[in-house]
């Protein structure tokens, strides 16, 4: 697939980028490789293979869900102007 210099152009305009005439040709070839590159692996078969999220078989190492803290909710509140059922009151901000 081959970019003609409207096109290039277009998609520039689309993502707001500003780009010199004397580029666009180079930008034509660039894009169009891409877009070939693209097409190449839409055509690879792929039925039967199951998606993966990461490329090696990892377990990801997790500690122990322990409570490692105490609850200071009532000792950091005596400082809040106002609060209520351990939530903070603040002034209305949305009309």
């Amino acid at each position: 697939m081959s970019l003609d210099k409207s096109e290039v152009q277009k998609i520039a305009w689309l993502a707001r980028l500003a780009i010199d005439e004397q580029d666009i040709p180079n930008y034509s070839d660039e894009l169009s490789n891409i877009l070939s590159m693209v097409e190449r692996m839409n055509s690879v078969d792929t039925d039967g293979i199951t998606p993966i999220a990461h490329p090696l078989e990892l377990s990801a190492r997790l500690r122990a869900d322990e409570v490692t803290e105490e609850n200071q909710r009532d000792h950091f509140q005596k400082d809040a102007p106002l609060t209520d059922d351990g939530c903070y009151l603040v002034p209305k901000v949305i009309e």
